[in-house]
């Protein structure tokens, strides 16, 4: 039973551990492109746009981490 309960344990672990390497690995997807695409007027960025993108990186970072 004790040898069960820590491969479980074990087994909980390694599921983290992925879980949140996926999320780390999307989240760096997700930034990465959106480097890639250019601003089409990077001299209008205001206040508005700055917090959807905030909000945006926010709710993929939360997502991501969300279990299977």
């Amino acid at each position: 039973m004790a040898t069960e309960s820590n491969f479980l344990k074990g087994k909980s672990s390694v599921q983290e551990d992925f879980s949140q390497y996926v999320a780390h690995l999307q989240l760096h997807m997700a930034l990465q492109a959106r480097n890639l695409v250019p601003n089409l007027k990077p001299h209008l960025e205001d206040s508005r746009q700055e917090l959807l993108h905030e909000t945006q990186a926010n709710f993929e970072k939360l997502i991501s981490r969300q279990a299977l």
